[in-house]
Formats: C-alpha cells, structure tokens, sequence
C-alpha cells in the first residue's frame, strides 16, 4: 500500500511516497522556493529522489504557485526513467498537512464534501500562510487523483496536551467562549517526531523524556515537552506568534497594529498581510527572507543582513532559557527544520551564552551541515542534538489508520 505524502509550507512542498508495509520510502524531495522571484542569489527549484537513482536530482524551474510544484512532483513520480509508479492508480491515499485548523478538527480526517467545506470555511483564519497553500495542494489533487482518497492530518493534534496555563490568553473569557481564542501551536508532527527520535537517542521511554524542541525554519517554533507530551509551545491562535520567522513578525506589542495603522491610513487585513508576509527577516534585511541568503548576505558585508541573523538567534535563546524554566529537568536540546539541520552555526548561536546552564556546543561540527546526532561536547550537562524532522511518516501513519 502506497501512501503519498504532500506537505506544503508558506515557501515549499515537501513530498514522500511511502510503501506502509515496511515503511520504505520510494522517492522523496520538495519544491522550494516556491512562489520566489528568480534571483541570482537562489531560483525556484525542485529536489528529487527515488529508489532508482543514485544520486538525486535538482531542476531550477518556474514555481509561481503550489498547484505549479504539485504537478511538478507527479511529473517526477511517473517519470519512466525515475519514477516509481507506472499509473497514479497505485497510491493508496494522499495524505494532506494541515498547520491549524482552529478548533474545528482535533483529529485527521477524510475528506469529504462536508469536511473540505467546513475546512474552507472555517479554518482558513487559522493559519494565512499554510492554509490557502495546502488548499491549493489538494484541488490539485482532486484535479489530477479524483478518485484516491486523500486525508487531512493536524498540526495542532499533538498541542492538545498542553494545559489551561500555557494556552489561555489574557483576554474576555468570552472570547474563548465564543471564538475558541487560545494557542493552538503548529508544527506539532515536527515536534512528534523528534521527541520519539529523542527517547530513542536519549534510551529513555517516550513517557519520561523532557525535552525542547526548537523546529526552525521559514516558519519557526519552539514546544516544550514535559514526559512525551507537549506542555508550551512558541505559537499561539495563528503562526504568527513566537519567534521572529522568514516573513513573519513574531511576537509583537499589539498596540503597535493601532499606532502604525492610524499613521499609515491601513486597515487590519493590510496590516495582517504586512505582519504575516512582509515581516520578520525579509523586513529586518530588507532583501530576503531566507536564512540560506542571509548568510551569504552577511558574509558580504551586509550589516542588516547579519541584524536580522542577529535577532533571530536571540529570539530562539530567550524561548530556549523560558523553557528550561518550565520544565526544571531537561534531558535534551533538540534542532530540526530546514534552518536547525542545515546550519550548525546558527545552532551554536542559539546556544552561545546558555553555558551557565552547562550547555556546550561542539565545534567540530560547524563545517558539517548534513551532521545528525549529538553536536554537544560529551561535558555538556544537556545534550544538543540535531534530528532530521520527517514530518510525513506521521501523516502516512494517519492516513493509513483512516483507510483500513
């Protein structure tokens, strides 16, 4: 049974198919980029990868939109030299990555008529960067494997634990009441998958482990993880909250939307667009947003560059330290994401200042940005490790449990 995973975030879509009766993966990449105006600093582009190949492929290619991306892949995965299915007949279920839903879905669901409306409907609010995207991923679908059935899987699920402290918000209670305004959290598969990994690595059992999970990437979040479960998480009602992330603000005083606004004649959905779409690191740099340019950025010269760089790791040491706080004992220090896996010196700078809590990152791995595993010194109180997220065995795993 072949399972086809679409993951779709604000800037790429990420893919596997996987065969669930051994939970081989058969081919895997993303398209990333997307929607990315070509530069001469990083062109929109497509990482492929099948069983097949020895190597994988990178094709730079015009990727304005995920519908765009999503044929892209299917184009790949029957190709008859790399791909891995005769006819898209063979896959079972596709299963979707939903960022949040609000409190309309705790769980994953089938799609069906009444599901995708009340997804359309209702949850749109709930995540403006991911949710038009992962919608437009599966019209694609319908549009391309109308007769496979695909499924929605949350985010959100795994922030279900967490308690009335951490998820409630200074506001009328009514709110909550009426609107269900509390944090929601994202990337909670992310933040599954890791702390499963972590128990392993750690050879503690899932029920005991404590650890913090800092996902980073064009969107950003930190959960903390009290004996497997999540107790906090950096965000809130929407992924705006939290860190300061690609293009998107992060936390913020919210009396600032009324300042600027009255000043630049805005009203709240400009002012939502500019916080969610023109925030963050492409606004402190004013070029890009992408930490991968960024650096090349700052390496340049570029003194906004190496400001926004600058600002981001503090962000994520301050969540880091609140954290630690929050838990008393932490077994682990963990970094995932496209930011947390492929870039040990920003790492070490999240970490750098942290050793008064006997936390000690380990040189030898600045020049290894395809490291996986402990990146601490063996005297270092926390281990800091790095585990390359796969986000898609949790959804495959969801997706199965609802066809069978």
């Amino acid at each position: 049974m072949k399972i086809l995973v679409v993951n779709c975030g604000s800037s790429s879509l990420k893919f596997q198919l996987i065969d669930m009766e051994n939970e081989e993966v058969l081919a895997k990449g993303k398209c990333d980029r997307i929607g990315a105006a070509e530069t001469e600093i990083g062109n929109p582009f497509i990482d492929y990868k099948s069983i097949k190949m020895e190597k994988k492929i990178i094709e730079e290619l015009p990727l304005p939109d995920h519908v765009a991306a999503f044929k892209t892949v299917i184009r790949y995965l029957t190709n008859e030299k790399v791909g891995v299915v005769n006819s898209l007949s063979e896959i079972s279920a596709i299963g979707h990555r939903i960022v949040n839903a609000g409190p309309f879905f705790k769980e994953s669901s089938l799609i069906t008529p009444e599901i995708l409306e009340r997804f359309k409907t209702k949850s749109m609010p709930y995540a403006p960067l991911h949710n038009p995207p992962a919608l437009q991923g599966i019209n694609a679908c319908y549009e391309t494997m109308s007769e496979i059935p695909q499924i929605l899987v949350f985010d959100t699920t795994f922030h279900q634990t967490m308690p009335e402290r951490a998820y409630m918000y200074g506001v009328p209670y009514e709110w909550y009441e009426k609107y269900g305004i509390r944090k929601y959290g994202a990337h909670g598969m992310s933040h599954q998958y890791v702390t499963e990994e972590a128990a392993k690595i750690m050879n503690k059992n899932l029920n005991e482990i404590n650890l913090i999970s800092c996902h980073l990437g064009n969107g950003s979040s930190i959960t903390a993880v009290k004996n497997g479960k999540c107790v906090d998480t950096s965000m809130g009602f929407t992924p705006l909250e939290g860190l300061v992330m690609g293009t998107r603000s992060g936390d913020i005083d919210p009396a600032v939307l009324e300042f600027v606004m009255d000043r630049e004649d805005m009203d709240i959905h400009e002012m939502l667009n500019t916080l969610n779409k023109k925030s963050g690191l492409l606004a402190l740099s004013g070029k890009t947003g992408d930490v991968r340019d960024l650096k090349i950025l700052r390496d340049q010269g570029d003194e906004r560059a190496s400001m926004a760089l600058d600002i981001l790791t503090y962000r994520i040491k301050k969540y880091i330290g609140a954290y630690m706080a929050v838990l008393g004992n932490v077994d682990c220090i963990v970094f995932e994401g496209g930011i947390g896996e492929h870039n040990p010196d920003v790492v070490k700078a999240c970490i750098d200042g942290l050793d008064c809590f006997g936390l000690k990152f380990d040189d030898s791995h600045l020049d290894n940005e395809m490291y996986e595993g402990i990146i601490s010194t063996p005297d270092s109180k926390i281990p800091i490790l790095i585990i390359p997220t796969n986000e898609e065995i949790i959804i495959a795993r969801e997706a199965l449990k609802l066809i069978k």
